[in-house]
């Protein structure tokens, strides 16, 4: 009844001045982007949406401007150069109001690209290792393309859709993107420590990926009852889930069970969990919607950086005037770990770059972007400690960010910050 067609043909449909959605992270459907992509030639004013993708982008070649416009509701290092190319757009907005764009129309989708797994005994196939958006781009859009992979995990939760609801689809067999962490540094290692510290016993946890992250879980391993309720969720939680130190089993919404809107890791992490009904995937605007998010007691909320301000101003999309990543969900988490019943709101990251300047500043760079408001943050950790910023005054929060900066930087920031004040 249902029959796959070739990936030439599949895209066919795709027709100058539409606008186009793709599925996310490491679901990002290769082989139909390729063949959209072949076809630049043919295609003008294409718009082509989407939140970070992993993998190849090359619709978002310059070369290519006339024929597509990439429109990036976050910034991966695959798109990042179209800003300033000229061939790309960012629009800011929270994670958990990505879905809310496609369905109340504010922006509407001609052609979702997706990527799933083969259909079981009954037809339904799953959205594997990325549901965010994809549900809502799938109701809204004209016209849905699929690509049938062997190779993506069956998962659990909101990601299930019947064959049906596919306009075509071709059938693909190649690897999930997979995206491998170093090993920590001793700074990381330090920063992993502290927060570590700041974990109680059957808390949940929301963290990304990168080695900060994984320098933590690497410390829970003699914590209990711990829960998981993460926008996404990568390798480093599959040992302690092994070990009963992740069981869920004191958290206020789905207990019992991991919860997540993507995945991003290795092999390991998606053979754990096909068809693995512990790890639930939902939608984002429901994983980081922040009245569901605050109903998990102990609520930890881990968010990484760019640079902090003495007020406790938080940039993380963007190194001065240049967009580098997204808003993403670290506001969504934010608030709600602090609004959580014994919640902490940490944002971690090393006192300085790799290039010795500091991430502790007095001031923001110019056209740098306030992702996390002074207000919103609780807690800030570097290698050199850690800051409560909570119900703490501007002047008492100068000294405790000044206390985990790098002892190098220290007289520099506070001689500024006399000098302006």
């Amino acid at each position: 009844m249902y029959k796959s067609v070739s990936v030439e043909e599949a895209v066919k449909i795709i027709k100058s001045n539409d606008r186009i959605y793709i599925q996310a992270a490491a679901a990002a459907p290769q082989a139909l982007i390729k063949a959209m992509t072949a076809r630049s030639d043919e295609l003008r004013n294409v718009e082509v949406c989407h939140l970070h993708t992993e993998g190849e982008a090359p619709y978002a070649d310059p070369k290519l401007k006339d024929s597509f416009h990439v429109n990036s509701f976050f910034l991966g290092a695959n798109v990042r150069h179209t800003l300033q190319a000229g061939n790309g757009s960012y629009t800011p907005v929270f994670l958990s109001e990505v879905p809310i764009l496609f369905k109340r129309n504010i922006i509407d989708i001609d052609v979702t690209l997706i990527q799933v797994s083969p259909p079981d005994k009954h037809g339904y196939c799953s959205l594997g290792t990325t549901v965010m958006a994809t549900l809502a781009a799938i109701e809204n859009a004209n016209h849905v393309i699929a690509q049938i992979n062997p190779q993506m995990p069956r998962t659990h939760g909101a990601g299930i859709i019947h064959i049906s609801e596919l306009d075509s689809f071709v059938e693909v067999n190649e690897p999930i993107f997979e995206i491998n962490i170093p090993e920590t540094t001793v700074v990381e290692d330090k920063i992993g420590g502290y927060i570590a510290e700041l974990i109680d016993d059957r808390s949940t946890l929301q963290m990304g990926i990168g080695n900060i992250p994984n320098a933590v879980l690497q410390r829970l391993g003699n914590h209990k009852d711990l829960g998981l309720h993460s926008e996404m969720i990568s390798d480093g939680v599959v040992d302690l889930i092994l070990k009963d130190v992740i069981n869920g089993n004191y958290k206020g919404v789905n207990r019992g069970r991991a919860m997540a809107t993507f995945l991003l890791g290795t092999r390991k992490l998606y053979d754990y969990v096909d068809d693995n009904p512990f790890i639930e995937m939902r939608t984002a605007d429901y994983v980081n919607d922040v009245a569901i998010i605050r109903k998990n007691p102990k609520m930890i909320a881990i968010n990484s950086a760019v640079e902090v301000d003495l007020t406790g101003q938080v940039c993380a999309d963007s190194i001065g005037t240049k967009l580098y990543s997204g808003v993403g969900g670290q506001v969504d988490f934010i608030r709600g770990a602090s609004l959580s019943e014994g919640g902490k709101a940490i944002i971690a990251l090393p006192s300085t770059t790799k290039k010795g300047i500091s991430r502790i500043v007095p001031y923001l760079k110019r056209g740098a972007g306030v992702v996390t408001t002074r207000a919103n943050v609780h807690y800030v950790v570097t290698e050199y400690g850690v800051a409560n910023l909570y119900g703490k005054t501007l002047e008492q929060r100068e000294k405790a960010l000044l206390n985990i900066s790098h002892p190098n930087h220290r007289e520099a920031i506070e001689r500024e910050m006399f000098e302006n004040r």
